[in-house]
């Protein structure tokens, strides 16, 4: 088991909390964090690139001048992709980019990122966030407390849904919210920095422990 400092809004440590070895101190598997950042890429592709093909394009199919006697080329159609105005003929069409990997190893791609971060000292640890309303200047401020730069791409991760925090982080750059149930391999690794609840890093043990 290691320890962690939490801290609360202001910055002061208030205590200690003990995290899983197993997840946290875990030898790192490049290949692993690689196949999974590669899939969840793929399949944010949209994939609705288009072409027309020779049989899409305006045009009449009627033969443009006589077979021979021109001196020219026999051609059939102005529909041919070697004129201007020709259909494509290896061009793109609408497709699905999206694959699977097997569920196991996306798990272990997250224990791999939260290493990661944790053995770069990259994991900040919040007793709890506490806002009457939605206040981007207090989040501001807190993000300054906990010592964390305007440069480094934060990412908030919350135990339960809270829409005073997200909207008070939503107009801030390099700032984002998310509940830990929807954390994944990438977002984890594109963040410089991650910002844990107490509750949150409890349930992200709980449910990557046995995986």
């Amino acid at each position: 088991m290691t320890s962690l400092n939490v801290y609360d809004q202001s910055g002061q440590n208030v205590g200690q909390i003990e995290v899983d070895s197993e997840i946290f101190e875990t030898a790192i598997n490049q290949d692993v964090l690689h196949q999974v950042v590669i899939m969840q890429l793929a399949n944010k592709r949209v994939g609705t690139a288009s072409t027309k093909r020779r049989d899409e394009v305006s045009g009449s199919g009627k033969k443009l001048y006589r077979q021979k006697g021109t001196g020219m080329a026999r051609a059939g159609s102005r529909r041919s992709p070697l004129r201007i105005g020709g259909g494509s003929v290896f061009g793109p069409k609408p497709r699905d980019y999206g694959y699977k990997v097997p569920k196991k190893v996306r798990w272990q791609a997250i224990k791999y990122a939260l290493a990661d971060k944790f053995q770069n000292d990259k994991i900040t640890i919040v007793d709890s966030f506490s806002f009457d309303r939605p206040n981007t200047k207090q989040m501001v401020n807190i993000i300054k407390n906990l010592n964390i730069s305007d440069e480094e791409k934060t990412l908030i991760v919350l135990d339960e849904p809270n829409d005073n925090v997200f909207y008070s982080a939503r107009n801030i750059p390099r700032l984002n919210v998310c509940i830990w149930n929807f954390l994944n391999t990438y977002d984890i690794l594109w963040h410089d920095r991650l910002v844990f609840t107490q509750n949150a890093l409890r349930n992200v043990e709980s449910h990557f422990i046995n995986r």
